[in-house]
């Protein structure tokens, strides 16, 4: 059985993909394994970011290929992470190597 830590993300704070992907199923409200707008949301407001409605909006945007407003795809989550990178600042590496 795998232990998986509690990730406290902050802005500032260097994490790898699985991590941010990891902190992003903390926000899966319904635990259907994909992130909607308002989930979105809820991460964007937990890291205090300003305008975080509007963020997730965006995010989502950029984010949701094909518009059925949920992330679920990897080349979804690769363009959500490329987003918290540009936009959020936040440092995201590719692995912990």
């Amino acid at each position: 059985m795998a232990i998986m830590r509690c990730i406290e993300v902050h802005p500032s704070m260097e994490m790898t993909v699985d991590e941010f992907k990891a902190w992003l199923r903390r926000f899966d409200a319904d635990h259907d394994g994909r992130i909607n707008e308002e989930e979105l949301k809820e991460a964007l407001h937990s890291l205090r970011v300003r305008f975080g409605w509007w963020k997730a909006r965006q995010g989502m945007k950029e984010a949701d290929c094909n518009h059925d407003g949920r992330i679920e795809s990897a080349k979804e989550i690769e363009k959500l992470v490329n987003y918290a990178q540009k936009r959020l600042h936040m440092k995201i590496n590719q692995s912990d190597w």
